[in-house]
C-alpha cells in the first residue's frame, strides 16, 4: 500500500472514529440529564414550575414520549443544530451559544499560541544547556507555572494589574467594534490560562530536544564540524516539535475546559461562564448544548491535528508511529 493510500486510509478512520465518539459523548450527556432524580422538570424550573410552564417544558423536550422516542428527538434536533428554546430568555439556545463562542475560542487559540511563542524557545534553552543552573531555573520556574492552578494565577493577575496597577481593564470582552479594546480585554485571561501550559510545552521541548540531540546521526554531524546551532536550527527542533504538535488538541480542549474559571474571574462572556451561570439556574438544555459544541470542537481538534502528524510522519499513518 503507498503512503498516500494508509494516509487516507488512516483519516478515514479517525473520521469514523470521530463520529461514534460525538454519538457516544451525546448519548451519555442525553442520559445523564434524563435520569436527574425526582421530576425533570421541577428540578429544572425550582421555585418558577408552574403547571403550565412544566407543561410547556415536557412537551417542547419530548419528556412525555418513550426514551427512545426522546433520544431520537434529541439526537436529530442536535444534528440540526435545533437545541430548543431558552426557557429564561426565549431565545434559541442556539443562539445563545453562538453569540459567546467566539469570545471563547479567540481566548483559547491566544492562550494557546502565547505558550507555543513563549513555551519553546524556553524549552530549547533549557535543552542546549542540560545540568547547568540556568536548566535548573527554567526548570525550577517550569514546574511552578504547571502546578499553580488557573484559578490561583487568575486571581493574582487580576489584583495586580487590573485593581492594583489599572493597566488593564477589569471584566468584560470589549467593544467589538474596537479592535484595540477587546485586545486589552483578552491580554490578562490569555496570560492567566496559557502559563500553565508554558510550563508544560516547555519541558516537552526540551525532553524532545535532548531525545533527538542524542541520536547517532546528530553525533555523525557534529563530528563533521556542524555547530550546535546549526544542528538544532536545521533539524533537531524540527523532530523535537513533532510532540508538540501531537499534544495541541488535548491543549485546545484544556484550555476552553479551563476558560470556565478565567471567564468567571474576569466577568467574560464565554462558553465557560455561561455553562456556569446555566447550572446555576438549572438550565439544563442549555448546559446540554454548550458541553456538545465543547465535545464536538475538542474531537474535531484532535482528528485534524492526527491527521496533521499523519502528513508529516507517515509512520503514524502506518500504525508504526
Amino acid at each position: 500500500m503507498s503512503r498516500s493510500q494508509r494516509t487516507a486510509a488512516f483519516i478515514a478512520g479517525r473520521l469514523a472514529s470521530v463520529v461514534l465518539t460525538i454519538a457516544g459523548a451525546t448519548l451519555l450527556l442525553f442520559l445523564m440529564v434524563r435520569l436527574v432524580p425526582g421530576d425533570f422538570t421541577s428540578v429544572m424550573l425550582g421555585p418558577r414550575a408552574t403547571p403550565e410552564l412544566r407543561a410547556q417544558i415536557t412537551h417542547d423536550m419530548g419528556l412525555d414520549r418513550s426514551m427512545l422516542e426522546q433520544l431520537w428527538l434529541f439526537t436529530s434536533r442536535a444534528a440540526t443544530g435545533d437545541f430548543g428554546e431558552d426557557v429564561v430568555s426565549h431565545r434559541p439556545i442556539l443562539d445563545i451559544v453562538l453569540d459567546v463562542i467566539p469570545n471563547t475560542l479567540a481566548l483559547a487559540f491566544s492562550a494557546l499560541a502565547l505558550a507555543l511563542v513563549v513555551g519553546i524557545p524556553i524549552g530549547v534553552i533549557a535543552a542546549l544547556r542540560p545540568g547547568s543552573w540556568l536548566d535548573n531555573g527554567l526548570a525550577l520556574l517550569s514546574i511552578s507555572l504547571i502546578t499553580t492552578p488557573t484559578l490561583v494565577v487568575s486571581v493574582i493577575l487580576f489584583l495586580i494589574f487590573a485593581i492594583g496597577l489599572h493597566w488593564l481593564p477589569v471584566a468584560g470582552a470589549g467593544d467589538p467594534g474596537d479592535l484595540v479594546d477587546r485586545l486589552r480585554h483578552l491580554i490578562l485571561p490569555s496570560v492567566a490560562l496559557a502559563l500553565g501550559w508554558v510550563g508544560y510545552i516547555s519541558r516537552l521541548v526540551r525532553a524532545a530536544l535532548l531525545d533527538t540531540l542524542a541520536e547517532l546521526h546528530v553525533r555523525t554531524l557534529r563530528a563533521y564540524g556542524v555547530s550546535e546551532y546549526r544542528i538544532v536550527g536545521l533539524y533537531a527542533l524540527k523532530l523535537a516539535l513533532v510532540p508538540v504538535v501531537s499534544i495541541l488538541g488535548i491543549g485546545l480542549g484544556d484550555l476552553i475546559g479551563s476558560s470556565v474559571v478565567v471567564e468567571i474571574i474576569f466577568a467574560r462572556p464565554g462558553i465557560g461562564s455561561l455553562i456556569f451561570n446555566s447550572i446555576a439556574q438549572r438550565n439544563f438544555p442549555v448546559v446540554q448544548a454548550c458541553v456538545v459544541f465543547i465535545v464536538a470542537f475538542y474531537i474535531v481538534a484532535n482528528l485534524v491535528v492526527d491527521m496533521i502528524n499523519a502528513l508529516l510522519d507517515p509512520r503514524i499513518a502506518a500504525g508504526r508511529g
